[in-house]
């Protein structure tokens, strides 16, 4: 699992802490628009391995320690998405739709095919440091020592409004903006309605709840878990 969570820009006093499956692929592509030579090829923008190797030094990958560092100097900002939803996507997408399971959730016991609760229940039991960065809480990658290190966090269920906010912050911070957020990577509707049945049991919903117990607080604490678990947000 690789701790580098941040993107660091070299020009720019500008960091994005990437969190996997919170539109991510989209937010990546917002952030190409910002680079002025052309890449290397082979890479594709989506990959971390392109924002640490394929842009000719413009950009970096860089840990938490670093990114907070820079806080001081660089405007950083990230997205997060409901706990609950976000394990249904990365289910839906790692373990139903590909055959082959990656290899860093192999790691961990997970299969392809395997049921939901099987699926909760092997996070449940895994370590931080042994989870596979899709599943890994957001907290442990936009914090340090229990402090956030982005100056500002946007969610995905007010993606719209939030992107619009944070394009008036980079301007405010006299930085490019990134123009419209295109739709990368996705699977699901809008509605999630997917959420609620695969949390039916109470069960899996407090399993849920206390593993991913900072998230919650950190990023949802103004929401009922009820409505959560329903992919709700109010």
């Amino acid at each position: 699992m690789s701790e580098r969570h941040f993107i660091q820009f070299r020009d720019l006093p500008l960091l994005y802490g990437r969190v996997p499956k919170v539109a991510n692929s989209s937010i990546k592509a917002c952030l190409y628009r910002l680079l002025t030579t052309s890449p290397e090829k082979g890479l594709r923008t989506t990959s971390d391995a392109f924002w640490s190797k394929g842009t000719h030094g413009e950009t970096s990958m860089v840990d938490n320690h670093s990114a907070r560092m820079c806080r001081g100097t660089h405007f950083s900002f990230s997205f997060v998405r409901n706990p609950f939803d976000r394990l249904v996507s990365a289910y839906n997408n790692k373990i139903l739709e590909l055959d082959d399971v990656p290899g860093p959730m192999q790691a961990m016991g997970l299969k392809h095919g395997m049921a939901f609760s099987a699926f909760l229940e092997c996070i449940a039991t895994t370590s931080d440091a042994d989870l596979d960065v899709h599943l890994l809480p957001q907290s442990n990658i936009l914090c340090l020592d229990g402090q956030l290190i982005p100056s500002f966090i946007g969610r995905l269920e007010t993606m719209e409004s939030d992107w619009q906010q944070l394009q008036r912050r980079l301007r405010q911070e006299r930085l490019p903006t990134l123009g419209n957020l295109p739709e990368k990577n996705r699977r699901r509707g809008d509605d999630h309605n997917d959420v609620v049945r695969y949390f039916e049991d109470s069960g899996l919903v407090h399993l849920v709840a206390d593993r991913y117990d900072n998230d919650l607080k950190l990023f949802y604490s103004d929401i009922d878990l009820d409505h959560l678990s329903r992919g709700q947000l109010n």
